[in-house]
């Protein structure tokens, strides 16, 4: 099973925290749990709630989960018929009228792109497609034809026109890749649904790698998520405790595959073309999914030293380096 498999699996309750956070929490005498879940951007997400309105919790669920089939609909670069899709086939030619939600999102990802120096970047498409990346599992290409996607990536190909609401792209070949920011954007949005139904209490997790934990659970303070410490002889887990914030992972062993000796991982490095090494897995817990799943990339690329220096003050990573000296360790 891979990591992000036994991460979702790891996900527990943690009771008997004390009563100031009990208040909050659904009344544990008439608590009930429902639970639901879509196959949607490539993954498998599930909503756990808990509230004192079956019926309630029932519809606010559904709700969620229709809100992840409209994004899914609208984010995909796999559905040819998605405003995504539609983006990167004419983008090139000509500006591309867009939805507010979709150009809000891409100026996001323009200024998160700013803020990391490059190394987030969704218009890592050409790269992820020569690296055998997009609908599969890897393999290595030829140097010459990493350097020639290469030529097609780089955020400030991404020309946003604020006045018209349209996006053209500089050059030929640039080709937009939600991976790295669809599902944390979809995550925040179902759990401001739950929130605006009335649900106390959730637990969203969007293929075990992005998660947000609204409220908590009865007789809890919130929901404790046990993160594996990969480099521990022991292997004991790292315990985090989450309640109305987010957690999101990313890792070598998501996507993978192995060539002259080495392990290729999906987490692309932009300003190289190649993946990144030197890291197995990032963890960060920020109040936001977007923000959690957004700088897990640049904190796994640019490593600890940048991290302490740049992380935002209202989050927590977990960085485990692929350092046999070095154990994984919170970045302070």
């Amino acid at each position: 099973m891979k990591y992000f498999g036994r991460l979702l699996l790891a996900v527990v309750l943690l009771g008997g925290m004390g009563c100031a956070a009990n208040r909050a929490s659904p009344d544990s005498a008439t608590a009930v749990r429902e639970e639901g879940s879509i196959d949607a951007m490539g993954s498998v997400t599930t909503i756990v709630a808990y509230g004192n309105d079956p019926k309630r919790l029932q519809t606010a669920i559904s709700d969620a989960l229709d809100e992840m089939r409209r994004l899914d609909d609208m984010l995909s670069n796999y559905k040819p018929q998605s405003e995504w899709s539609r983006m990167n086939r004419l983008a090139n030619q000509q500006p591309v009228s867009l939805s507010d939600e979709l150009f809000s999102l891409l100026a996001a990802c323009v200024e998160y792109s700013h803020e990391s120096e490059g190394t987030f970047d969704i218009s890592v498409g050409p790269l992820m497609k020569v690296w055998g990346f997009y609908k599969g599992s890897g393999h290595l290409p030829d140097a010459g034809a990493v350097s020639h996607a290469l030529q097609s990536v780089g955020y400030r190909n991404i020309l946003l026109d604020r006045a018209a609401w349209t996006v053209r792209f500089a050059r030929e070949g640039v080709e937009l890749d939600p991976g790295g920011v669809g599902k944390g954007y979809a995550v925040d949005r179902m759990a401001d649904i739950l929130r605006k139904e009335g649900v106390p209490s959730a637990l969203i997790s969007a293929g075990g790698s992005s998660i947000y934990a609204l409220g908590a659970p009865p007789n809890s303070s919130g929901w404790r998520i046990e993160l594996p410490n990969r480099k521990a002889q022991s292997n004991v887990p790292v315990n985090v405790m989450l309640r109305d914030e987010s957690l999101s992972t990313s890792g070598s062993s998501e996507k993978f595959f192995y060539a002259d000796g080495k392990l290729w991982s999906h987490i692309m490095d932009p300003r190289t073309g190649y993946p990144a090494q030197g890291m197995l897995s990032v963890s960060v817990i920020a109040p936001k999914t977007i923000d959690s799943e957004v700088w897990a990339k640049p904190y796994y690329i640019l490593g600890r030293q940048w991290t302490a220096q740049h992380k935002k003050t209202n989050f927590r990573v977990f960085l485990c380096e692929d350092k046999p000296e070095t154990p994984c360790a919170w970045v302070q």
